[in-house]
């Protein structure tokens, strides 16, 4: 069983924060382990005060929903009253976020923790995301709903 260890989240939100400083980006990062629960979260100078709050958001919501925030996107529109209901849950921690720059962490094909980064656009806090977590050696292929163990295909929402 891998676990996020805070050394990793470290190199996660660093190697995050340099790839938005080389696009010109002000970002807020987030890293929360396989829970939730918030292991790092930086906030670049420059980033908009909120930032924080919006990636510690999209980092649970891709952890807790086993799944990046775009891939839940079609699920949020055509289920919007089910979605705005889970975060009105007594547990739930902070507002589910289907969106770009919420990126489930995976290792060895285990979800260890959630990735968000706020700030740019929706698509490149996406790009800054995914090129971390691959050049860091994470995986980005999810089954899709419903279809165990099978990679939705390159592009495609599930």
């Amino acid at each position: 069983m891998s676990s996020l260890t805070l050394d990793a989240a470290d190199a996660i939100v660093d190697a995050a924060l340099k790839q938005a400083q080389s696009a010109g980006k002000a970002v807020s990062v987030a890293v929360v382990d396989a829970g939730g629960f918030v292991v790092s979260v930086r906030r670049a100078d420059g980033a908009r005060p909120l930032t924080p709050d919006i990636a510690r958001a999209k980092a649970y919501t891709a952890a807790v929903m086993q799944r990046p925030g775009k891939m839940l996107k079609k699920w949020q529109e055509t289920q919007p009253v089910f979605f705005s209901q889970l975060s009105q849950l007594p547990g739930a921690a902070l507002p589910i976020m289907a969106t770009e720059g919420s990126v489930t962490i995976k290792k060895d094909g285990e979800i260890i923790g959630g990735l968000g980064i706020a700030g740019g656009t929706a698509d490149e806090d996406q790009q800054i995301a995914d090129e971390v977590l691959e050049s860091l050696g994470y995986e980005l292929e999810f089954a899709a709903w419903g279809v165990a163990g099978k990679p939705a295909a390159p592009g495609k929402d599930a």
